[in-house]
């Protein structure tokens, strides 16, 4: 159900301002073949967070990728960097991050992607003050080849305090002092709706405030991280209004875990929804 009844745009129509996405993750139990036919007939343009061997699959369907996901790899003592909970905000992981994103950079780049996710990494007693300073050393080794490239390193926006537990780039404050520190137009924020308003709420002033510094939206409903329904707290209609009204025009990626046994009818039910 659209939440309030509000008339949602049907997907097509002329004027309709979202560019719909949608995180494969949520759907990795249907083959991406098959996931391909069900999104393109919804009208959703890319599925995001594949890496670039998946393009010649999307492409076969008219299919972009609105963000590719990440590498990782082993540092010298065997320790994992480049997901989640390891990554820029230290020093020591710089060499390894640097390794394995400048090829990774490359390929996206080969396969015509505009946008590659990072992320800060967790606290771990770190002050937030230490790791933006280490984040930009770190993303500075790496934004020369990003912008010869052509390619945007995109850090997603995380909540510390149901999901990711110290996870220090939880805030939009911090975040969009990173994008100003790298001097770069090739480094922005993925805007996370659900898990910025668990962290801060505010969400359509946070958006309208910090728009220069995002390049990318997910979705999800609050609380749970389930179908944007009426169902959950957020109004995701005056969402996207918002959005659009600062003037984006990239994607918006649908990652919510579906209830409903036919997670394809929640998929077309949120992207109506987003439809303005």
């Amino acid at each position: 159900m659209n939440p309030g009844n509000t008339p949602a745009i049907p997907i097509g129509t002329p004027g309709a301002r979202i560019r719909h996405s949608v995180c494969r993750w949520c759907y990795e139990e249907i083959p991406l073949e098959d996931f391909c036919l069900a999104v393109k007939e919804m009208g959703i343009e890319s599925i995001e967070l594949l890496m670039p061997t998946d393009f010649p699959t999307l492409r076969k369907h008219g299919l972009s990728c609105a963000i590719v996901s990440f590498p990782t790899g082993l540092m010298p003592d065997g320790t994992r960097v480049g997901q989640i909970e390891k990554a820029f905000n230290r020093i020591e992981h710089h060499d390894t991050l640097v390794k394995i994103y400048e090829p990774h950079l490359r390929e996206s780049a080969a396969v015509g992607a505009k946008q590659v996710i990072c992320f800060s990494g967790n606290r771990d007693g770190m002050s937030d003050a230490e790791g933006l300073e280490n984040c930009v050393i770190g993303l500075k080794r790496l934004l020369p080849l990003a912008e010869e490239l052509g390619i945007t390193l995109v850090m997603e926006l995380l909540n510390s305090k149901v999901d990711h537990p110290g996870y220090m780039c939880d805030h939009t404050a911090w975040g969009a002092e990173l994008c100003r520190r790298t001097e770069s137009e090739n480094f922005k924020l993925l805007y996370d709706i659900y898990h910025m308003q668990i962290m801060e709420g505010d969400v359509i002033a946070t958006i309208r405030a910090n728009h220069p510094y995002i390049s990318h939206y997910h979705t999800a409903g609050v609380p749970g991280r389930n179908e944007i329904d009426e169902t959950q707290e957020l109004f995701y209609p005056a969402i996207m209004r918002a959005i659009a009204d600062t003037g984006y025009r990239g994607y918006v990626g649908q990652e919510f875990m579906p209830k409903d046994l036919d997670k394809l009818a929640s998929l077309r039910e949120g992207i109506r929804i987003c439809s303005v």
